[in-house]
């Protein structure tokens, strides 16, 4: 509260609640970040892509707009606002604003998705999926909702038909993580059920 002259000015000193991102592929994977108040989530009418994109010769993982659909994720607060770091690791998207996310944190008032820009879409051509991405991300979904929870990621996932790049002996995903037998076998056998060979 400030005092000036005959006036009386209150100051709000409350601090203003951290804003949260909603990750659907490699931010599920908690071992590839360290942001807190991280909890599983939903967000409807919203579909993943493998997006093609004039960045790189690799697939990212994006989303599309897709009414109906529900996509599961994970949310984590970014404390104090402070989404450099963040965005950083997202260059090539931009953040938008989620509305229609559930989950069981009341402090997550104001949540973000990452979309790729439209201005890095590449109006042809087909980038292949890298494969330590790819087991990053459903080692991610298998430890926050289980194997029915990967079945899901591939049911709800565009853009296969753009392949698979097979990097596991040599990743070139900078955040792979190392997967077991298991976690391995399910990415292979989701593959297979979509008629794709690694």
């Amino acid at each position: 509260m400030c005092i000036c002259g005959a006036f009386v000015i209150k100051t709000d000193m409350t601090p203003k609640p951290d804003p949260f991102f909603f990750g659907y592929g490699s931010l599920v994977n908690r071992a590839t970040h360290a942001y807190p108040n991280a909890a599983p989530a939903r967000a409807r009418g919203w579909a993943r892509i493998w997006q093609a994109t004039t960045v790189r010769q690799i697939a990212y993982l994006s989303v599309i707009e897709a009414p109906g659909t529900q996509i599961e994720g994970l949310i984590a607060s970014v404390p104090g606002g402070d989404w450099a770091a963040l965005d950083a690791r997202e260059h090539a998207y931009a953040r938008h604003a989620l509305r229609d996310v559930h989950h069981d944190r009341p402090a997550a008032t104001a949540v973000m998705i990452y979309q790729v820009d439209p201005r890095h879409i590449a109006p042809t051509g087909r980038h292949p999926i890298l494969l330590s991405y790819l087991d990053t991300v459903a080692q991610g979904f298998l430890r926050e909702f289980g194997e029915a929870g990967v079945a899901r990621f591939f049911e709800t996932t565009q853009g296969w038909e753009a392949g698979i790049r097979n990097d596991r002996a040599a990743p070139l995903y900078p955040r792979a993580q190392v997967t077991t037998d298991r976690e391995r076998a399910l990415v292979n056998a989701a593959l297979r059920d979509l008629g794709i060979s690694g």
